[in-house]
């Protein structure tokens, strides 16, 4: 029953009494336990071994993942010394040289304003540490013909964390694209991964393009203020360091994943590159222009079995194709363009010719969402100036035609509140649903800005247009707007059934602007008294906020007293790069010449560099803008940041007031701008 004692053991304790008695008492104590172990059933034992083993496994296949977290945090700590490393030298400048002009040790070259380098310094916190490492996973080479690199692809839980609060701000982000994946502003996709081709609709003849607008000139003209000039370079040092991070780990995908260094994809149609197209041309970044004209060229392909979303396709992707279009003259741009309008027009066929929210662009069919008939109001409501544009150059009144006809019912249905629209439509029945609710923010907020952008785009002609927006602003007036108690703030706010919410999305920011637009249009005066009141409270939601950066959702107090008038609620506090401040900034600014616009534009810009810039490359949107010290970086950067923000924030610094003039251009909501047209003769 048990191997033999060794001799020279049993010698040892034949002469040691205390050593004959302890193996004497452990031979005793093994007898037992053998006999405690024969004691046990079959499945008794059979069930210990078998959680022994499992044990065993687990801690064999868990030991590799815990020590590379450990390296991880190293590599963190390293960063974290560097970082301090380098704001104390910052600190210490050589005698008779100035103090670098820079927020944060990895900002750059970024110019400094004078105003800001007249304020004392605050401590540095560094909050762009890198993530434990993750095993990458091989891939394809993809990259511009002057970098061709590994792409890194991220495993299913190797990016940040997604942050789904649909029923307040209509966002979800993307860890699996064969999953459910939401719109930022509120429409979902089911996408499909397969590669069912279909051909796409025949071409017609195209106008003639317009003169481009010549990118050297733009990037070139003499500024008044060598302040504004450092400005503008501030901001193309942001887009280069954007640009490079997308170059490096996500070139020809959807959006970049800075932190993790990989990408996620939506569509699959290249949504950064085609995106931030028109933003290169206006900055004068000829090179990486040149890059990306080349990968659209011959590599951007719609004919793919995938679905998109109808309102986010049009918005960034043909928006994004016909404005470069006319900034450049380059024929590919109008050819991309027809070919992806074509493809959208499935989507239009429903039994109320209101359009379904998603369409497979191979295929060639259309669908709602899998669990609801309705599409969002803003959605079906603003992408007519996109449609509108393609048939102008096109000459093929298909495109025109169908989203003018959802602007003609829309403009006939019941149920609207002092020209106020609730959030949902049903494509069959073609009526309003889930009517009670009134906002300004997601589902709703563009509806309204694209009434009076199509009443500009087609040369004030179209009367009903404008009645419409008229209306909604005085609805607005009327119902949502409230005062803070503690500075007296104006907010516009959420009607629910008769009952007021405090609550404004950061998206209600492109109020201030548009109504300073309609006021620069001819339309009453006091619009723009009531812009420069939110334009106030925009920037108080990023100037209330630790890290003057705002969040998504700001409750407010209506209460009188001291205190703080913007509410940050746990769910609400993350910041996703969003234009919409920087938006009516550049109006606010064009319009009035008042240089505190810039001055915001200019803190908010220093505050994206602090707080969301990661240095290998890219901007990241995080989770809490109310916590300096661990602001939790999400690991995105969404296309519009290039698209829009940046594009805002250089339009706003320029001196030159001809640059995209809105007596000229109409801006798309996703920052692509579009010719006027020519008004009719009288």
């Amino acid at each position: 029953m048990y191997p033999p004692p060794r001799k020279d053991f049993i010698a040892l304790t034949l002469s040691d009494p205390h050593s004959r008695d302890a193996y004497n008492n452990g031979k005793h104590r093994r007898r037992s336990c053998w006999r405690k172990w024969k004691q046990l059933s079959r499945l008794q034992r059979s069930l210990i071994l078998f959680l022994l083993i499992l044990l065993l496994v687990v801690g064999l296949l868990f030991y590799p993942s815990v020590s590379e977290q450990w390296r991880g945090w190293s590599d963190k700590e390293e960063w974290l010394e560097l970082n301090d490393r380098g704001f104390k030298a910052e600190l210490s400048p050589a005698p008779g040289r100035a103090p670098a002009p820079v927020v944060q040790p990895h900002l750059g070259d970024a110019a400094a304003d004078p105003v800001a380098l007249a304020k004392p310094k605050e401590p540095h916190v560094p909050v762009l540490a890198k993530l434990p490492a993750k095993r990458k996973t091989s891939l394809n080479k993809r990259g511009p013909p002057s970098l061709q690199k590994d792409a890194n692809v991220s495993r299913l839980n190797g990016g940040g964390k997604p942050d789904v609060a649909p029923q307040e701000a209509g966002e979800e982000e993307e860890e699996d694209k064969d999953k459910t994946i939401v719109s930022w502003r509120g429409a979902m996709i089911e996408a499909d991964r397969a590669t069912e081709p279909s051909p796409s609709a025949a071409p017609k003849e195209a106008a003639a393009p317009p003169p481009p607008i010549d990118p050297t000139a733009a990037a070139a003209t003499l500024e008044v203020s060598s302040g504004n000039v450092s400005r503008l370079e501030a901001v193309r040092d942001a887009f280069r360091h954007a640009w490079k991070g997308y170059k490096d780990y996500a070139w020809g995908h959807d959006e970049l994943k800075p932190i993790s260094k990989s990408f996620s994809e939506w569509f699959g149609l290249g949504l950064t590159l085609v995106d931030s197209l028109d933003t290169m041309w206006i900055l004068g970044l000829k090179e990486e222009f040149a890059e990306a004209k080349s990968w659209v060229e011959n590599e951007l392909s719609f004919d793919k079995n995938v679905d998109v979303n109808l309102f986010e396709t049009t918005i960034r992707v043909l928006g994004g194709l016909l404005s470069t279009y006319h900034l450049s003259g380059e024929q590919v741009f109008l050819e991309k363009a027809k070919d992806l309008g074509s493809r959208l027009m499935p989507a239009f066929k429903t039994p109320s010719k209101i359009p379904y929210s998603d369409v497979n662009i191979g295929k060639g069919t259309a669908h709602p969402p899998r669990w609801t008939s309705d599409s969002t109001v803003a959605e079906v409501t603003s992408i007519q100036l996109e449609f509108r544009e393609l048939s102008h150059l096109t000459q093929d009144p298909q495109y025109q035609e169908v989203v003018n006809e959802v602007s003609k019912l829309v403009h006939q249905l019941p149920g609207k509140h002092d020209g106020l629209v609730p959030m949902f439509i049903n494509t069959n029945s073609g009526q309003f649903s889930h009517k009670g609710v009134f906002t300004l923010g997601a589902r709703a907020d563009s509806y309204y800005e694209y009434l009076l952008k199509q009443w500009i785009q087609g040369g004030k002609t179209e009367d009903h247009l404008l009645e419409d927006y008229l209306q909604a602003i005085e609805g607005v007036k009327k119902h949502l707007v409230r005062q803070t108690g503690p500075s007296r703030l104006t907010i516009v706010g959420e009607l629910s059934h008769y009952r007021f919410s405090a609550k404004m999305d950061h998206l209600v920011c492109f109020l201030p602007g548009t109504l300073a637009l309609g006021v620069h249009n001819g339309l009453p005066g006091d619009h723009m008294d009531l812009a420069v009141q939110l334009m106030e409270t925009c920037y108080q939601m990023y100037k209330q906020m630790e890290t003057g950066l705002s969040p998504e959702i700001a409750h407010f107090s209506l209460q009188g007293g001291a205190g703080q008038d913007v509410v940050v609620k746990p769910a609400d506090g993350h910041n996703l790069l969003r234009p919409e401040t920087v938006e009516s900034l550049f109006y606010m600014y064009r319009f009035t010449k008042n240089a505190k616009y810039r001055d915001w534009g200019w803190d908010i810009l220093q505050s994206f560099n602090k707080y969301t810039k990661v240095p290998n490359g890219g901007y990241t949107s995080i989770s809490n803008v109310r916590d300096p010290a661990n602001p939790g970086p999400r690991d995105k950067m969404e296309s519009f940041f290039l698209g829009e923000t940046l594009k805002y924030l250089y339009l706003l610094f320029s001196d030159d007031m001809e640059l995209l003039s809105p007596d000229k251009y109409v801006f798309n909501t996703e920052a692509h701008p579009l010719p006027i047209w020519p008004s009719p003769p009288k």
